[in-house]
């Protein structure tokens, strides 16, 4: 159970976007995906939601296969793509009720999921309306909408301020008690607090698996070991 992914790669072109990736997550984890700017996270991250397919490799989720089940594997995954596209002239249950439409949910989980990213006081307003601290939160509610065992997060704190960030690490905090959560961001305070282990991506190859105590107990810090680790 969880994700199981082996021998995963993706051309564009000439360029490999990702190099023979290979990995497993099991249910419960809360893992940190790290890596520089196009080292491949997005592209891994797209290829396990099925969003696009790779060239060569297995990806299984729960043990049905991304690429001969989509259908199976997407109930499974929640997502929040970084530039979290968001439809700005409907209303906040309007759109989580279009979505839960879109995955035949129960309407009554609306109502719950406004409640539990705290998006109540701003419900009644367009999404357009919002900062982009509860446009976060709306994006937040239509990933875990379905109530999905995997939640993938691309940047989820990108352009907050810092206590819009305190905000939405502890709504990710307590959504990943009960998920198993993979995180992608470049705050690696973020990873401190939330994750147990780390993932490291560059250049399209795993560089580094480990829980993120190791990473502690090699280097000055989490940061120390991304600098080191990826420095050309």
């Amino acid at each position: 159970m969880g994700i199981i992914i082996s021998g995963l790669t993706k051309r564009y072109g000439a360029q490999k976007a990702l190099d023979n990736v290979s990995f497993s997550i099991q249910n419960g984890e809360v893992v940190g995906l790290l890596g520089p700017n196009g080292a491949g996270k997005s592209t891994l991250m797209k290829c396990v939601t099925g969003a696009i397919l790779p060239d060569e490799g297995e990806i299984n989720v729960d043990d049905f296969s991304v690429l001969d089940q989509p259908v199976e594997t997407k109930k499974r995954i929640g997502f929040l793509a970084e530039n979290n596209p968001l439809y700005y002239e409907m209303y906040v249950r309007e759109y989580l009720k279009f979505v839960s439409n879109i995955r035949s949910e129960n309407k009554k989980r609306i109502e719950e999921v406004i409640e539990k990213v705290g998006l109540s006081p701003e419900s009644h307003k367009k999404i357009g309306q919002l900062s982009k601290g509860y446009k976060q939160r709306v994006g937040l509610a239509q990933a875990i909408l379905s109530n999905p065992d995997i939640l993938i997060l691309d940047e989820p704190t990108n352009g907050l301020d810092p206590n819009q960030i305190l905000e939405i690490r502890d709504l990710i905090r307590e959504i990943g008690k009960s998920k198993t959560v993979i995180l992608s961001t470049h705050i690696m305070q973020e990873v401190e607090a939330l994750c147990s282990r780390v993932i490291l991506l560059n250049k399209g190859k795993i560089i580094s698996d480990s829980p993120i105590e190791n990473f502690k107990g090699q280097y000055n810090s989490l940061e120390d070991a991304f600098h080191q680790l990826t420095a050309d």
